[in-house]
């Protein structure tokens, strides 16, 4: 149902309402998932994946059918796992074995937990956990053993940080622990999925020989949401803020949220955004690898969002109060952008790192290093798609363009638009001019006297007579009788 303020919000930003009902109307799969073809337990898979997460869900579901299931049960399973990690009601006795040992439940048949907490969101994917397991059992060979290793990597890792969380009040002290965070539970995501792409051929494997391309690919998306969500974290008593970086601001970190200590939050989060701004520009070389275009679309869309999240935040006092988030026409704008090549998703990161140029201060102390950071990614975008020098093209010789490129083609049906455009108008006009004479003619015929009209109007009288004797003068000053 929609809300009446998205109704007002919409009423005046219709660029915004305009990107809903493009993104609605033009948008079109590069594959479409076929539901009546698929199990009931399959059937059951995709609906936790909506209910998981809407945003994932839509670019999963238009992925290759090679990749459609595979990367659905590693998402859920995954989901799974930090569903078990988040919940602050199971204890730590429990929790450890059953995040170290979760990488087998994924193929023991019928295997389920119902130990989460009544309040846990995703607690009814593990009741019925038995649905993802029958169909993992059916994926390939391949891309079950890419899957197993990453859940048995991330539930180490994740174990690893729940007992060091249970006897440090701080969980994350360093920006090393904050990356070595950030890998475990979203790095490896990145390595198990370009495994994948890779596996399926619909990726370059030079990438498996890039760890650090896979690397950024999970960082730059989790460290932006680590920045957005301080609030809602700090609300569930949840710290992932490196106290390396906090503690230069404020003393406790519930302080950053104070309104009286708003200045020094701001520039916090402004070194937080510095830490995540240095992944984006490797991701944008990540993306140059990918060879099929649901593929690219999966990997860019989120990526694309990430660097738009990122300028939202950034000196964004709103983020201490609440959970701030893209608006549904900006996020369609972006989608539609980033669903079609490497040049335009490089546009939209050019776009929203100016945009943090812009709002970057002086006062801020890391003004200087966020700049550079801008100024970095700009100009790697610059070495894959360098601007024109309007000398250089002036000095040299025209070269003769191929009548079937795809720009002659564009100026061609350009040229001739503007042609038709013309045509178009001549027509109007004609038109417009053959019916005036027609019913010029016609008042002529019934006996219109257009010379009174001419002399009266050079005499400047506008209007008709306001009175009949005046009406009436006028009428015997051009009447002469009957000779």
């Amino acid at each position: 149902m929609v809300k009446s303020t998205d109704v007002l919000y919409y009423a005046v930003h219709l660029g915004e309402l305009r990107n809903i009902i493009q993104w609605q109307t033009w948008h079109q799969a590069v594959h479409e998932r076929k539901p009546e073809q698929e199990a009931p337990s399959l059937k059951t898979c995709f609906y936790f994946l909506d209910q998981t997460s809407r945003s994932f869900s839509a670019v999963i579901q238009e992925l290759h059918p090679e990749l459609l299931v595979p990367v659905a049960l590693f998402y859920l399973i995954l989901r799974g796992l930090d569903t078990i990690e988040d919940d602050m009601t199971i204890s730590l006795d429990e929790k450890t074995p059953l995040l170290r040992e979760f990488h087998k439940c994924t193929e023991t048949e019928g295997w389920n937990y119902n130990g989460c907490g009544p309040k846990e969101k995703d607690r009814e994917l593990l009741v019925q956990f038995q649905v993802v397991t029958e169909q993992f059992r059916k994926v390939k060979p391949a891309y079950r053993e890419i899957i197993k290793d990453i859940a048995l990597k991330m539930g180490n890792g994740m174990a690893d940080y729940c007992h060091n969380a249970q006897h440090n009040v701080n969980c994350v002290n360093t920006i090393k622990d904050y990356d070595l965070y950030c890998h475990y539970v979203a790095g490896l995501v990145g390595n198990g999925l370009t495994r994948l792409f890779v596996e399926s051929g619909l990726a370059n494997p030079i990438l498996l020989q890039r760890p650090q391309l896979q690397e950024s690919m999970g960082l730059f998306l989790q460290k932006t949401n680590i920045i957005r969500d301080i609030k809602e974290d700090l609300d569930d008593k949840r710290r992932f803020w490196p106290k390396e970086v906090w503690s230069k601001y404020v003393d406790k970190f519930e302080d950053l949220c104070k309104p009286a200590n708003r200045e020094a939050a701001l520039n916090c989060s402004s070194e937080m955004v510095l830490n995540s701004l240095n992944h984006a520009d490797q991701c944008l070389f990540y993306l140059a690898g990918l060879k099929e275009q649901s593929v690219f679309n999966f990997a860019a869309i989120p990526q694309s969002m990430a660097i738009a999240t990122l300028e939202l935040v950034f000196r964004n006092p709103k983020v201490f109060e609440k959970n701030v988030k893209i608006t549904k026409g900006e996020a369609c704008r972006i989608m539609m952008q980033s669903s079609q090549n490497l040049k335009l998703v490089c546009d939209v990161f050019r776009e929203f790192t100016r945009k943090i140029h812009k709002k970057n201060t002086p006062r801020d102390p890391n003004f200087l290093k966020i700049s550079i950071a801008c100024g970095k990614i700009e100009q790697f975008i610059e070495t894959i798609y360098p601007s024109q020098d309007p000398k250089s093209i002036i000095q040299e010789p025209a070269v003769p363009m191929d009548p079937t490129s795809k720009e002659a083609k564009n100026k061609a049906a350009a040229a001739e638009a503007k042609s038709d455009m013309v045509y178009m108008l001549i027509a109007v006009f004609g038109t417009l001019f053959f019916i005036s004479c027609v019913m010029l003619g016609l008042a002529y015929a019934f006996g219109a006297r257009f010379d009174v009209a001419f002399s009266e109007l050079t005499k400047g009288k506008l209007s008709k007579p306001t009175d009949a004797g005046a009406a009436q003068s006028i009428i015997h000053r051009y009447d002469h009788g009957e000779l």
